[in-house]
């Protein structure tokens, strides 16, 4: 037999991997470190009342004849699909159809498997930095991939060269890791390259909710043409703390064809053979986020998280250290002091001042020289690490 040897091209060491492991043998060595992890993204509010209240209640509807679940829509169940579109419809004013949208457990599953309606032979572009899935997924179905800079000089935004010639498009706005966003026009660039080229973009917008400045779209369909070449991803990971509950959608509108074919379509059939649908109780509970005393809810979350960003970033910029994000994102990507690599910063961050960062270099090329901080943490560990940070740096 053969195995796909593509995956020995995936680089052996993974980001998260590497900084658990040295943090590990720091902490074997130094017992009792007080350590603040201020870089993996993974969120520290608990469930709003509404999602518990929702799940609970789904749970024990699953407990009785009458209310027993068994599988569900691949796509999702109709409630949740009308509620999407309603939310679309509340917060960026724009049209989406219950049958464009599919439920699923993570726009990070949704990112990886959208890839099995593309041809192995398309071209993919990435931005670098990048978000470490969008490569590696299709460094595994073994397409080429061409990487777009994203640096200080263009504000972490790589805009579309005329002699690009790329099928496939990734693009997240707000920006993992860079915390970078994409404003009406230059978006409108993105759409028109990719209308007049025939490519498709895959717009991760998992972290839309932190989004405030009204010239940032919320949704590439708020921009016009998009209908007709690109694919959206959202998660309530970071919006509703689902990242250990596990819900997001993915939106494919009717007007996207390729080669003659309606890619929805493409894509309900490989769903409806290779997903069995997320749980009743889940997708109870998202529908109740969405609603607007659950979106009351999560939006006080949402706002403690960018409290926190504000105050890291009002430390940065008193130690006049460079920055991006922040504003309309949890993530702010900072400028490595004093020339420092990355992982060079990495380990001294974490031997002086006890705080965990993510190095920038894992993330490309490009991101070398800087690292990542997230907002997702309490708010007391934010002001601690802070405050560690301005006393060793300042």
């Amino acid at each position: 037999m053969k195995i796909n040897k593509n995956y020995q091209n995936i680089e052996e060491t993974y980001l998260f991997s590497e900084i658990a492991e040295r943090v590990r043998k720091y902490m074997a060595e130094n017992h009792g470190a007080s350590l603040i992890k201020m870089g993996i993204g993974d969120v520290t509010r608990p469930l709003s009342k509404s999602a518990v209240d929702a799940l609970i209640k789904a749970a024990e509807e699953m407990g009785t004849a009458e209310g027993f679940h068994g599988y569900g829509p691949e796509q999702g169940y109709e409630f949740l699909r009308d509620e999407i579109a309603d939310y679309y419809q509340r917060t960026s004013g724009v049209k989406i159809f219950s049958d464009e949208i599919f439920v699923s457990d993570g726009a990070k599953s949704d990112l990886g498997n959208i890839l099995d309606i593309f041809d192995v032979d398309n071209v993919v572009a990435v931005t670098d930095p990048v978000y470490p899935v969008y490569v590696d997924t299709n460094v595994m179905a073994g397409r080429k991939i061409v990487k777009l800079s994203a640096t200080a000089e263009n504000g972490f935004l790589p805009m579309p060269d005329p002699d690009l010639q790329a099928d496939i498009i990734y693009l997240c706005s707000p920006n993992n890791p860079t915390g970078a966003a994409y404003d009406k026009d230059r978006l409108q660039q993105w759409v028109d390259f990719a209308n007049a080229h025939g490519s498709v973009i895959l717009y991760d917008a998992a972290y839309e909710s932190f989004i405030s400045d009204p010239d940032i779209p919320r949704t590439i369909f708020a921009i016009e043409g998009a209908r007709s070449c690109a694919i959206e991803f959202c998660s309530l990971s970071k919006t509703a703390g689902f990242t250990g509950t596990r819900c997001g959608y993915t939106i494919v509108p009717g007007g996207l064809v390729r080669d003659g074919i309606q890619l929805r379509k493409m894509w309900l059939r490989r769903q409806t053979t290779k997903f069995n649908g997320v749980s009743y109780p889940v997708q109870r509970a998202a529908a109740a986020v969405l609603k607007d005393q659950g979106l009351a809810e999560i939006m006080e979350n949402v706002a403690y998280y960018k409290e926190n960003a504000r105050i890291m970033a009002e430390t940065f910029s008193e130690l006049k250290w460079p920055f991006t994000g922040g504003k309309n994102s949890p993530y702010l990507w900072v400028k490595c002091p004093n020339e420092m690599r990355s992982w060079a910063f990495f380990d001294d961050l974490l031997v002086r001042a006890n705080v965990i960062c993510t190095p920038g270099s894992g993330f490309g090329d490009c991101g070398e020289g800087y690292v990542r901080f997230t907002s997702f943490n309490t708010r007391d560990n934010t002001i601690e690490a802070m405050k560690r940070i301005r006393e060793i740096y300042g």
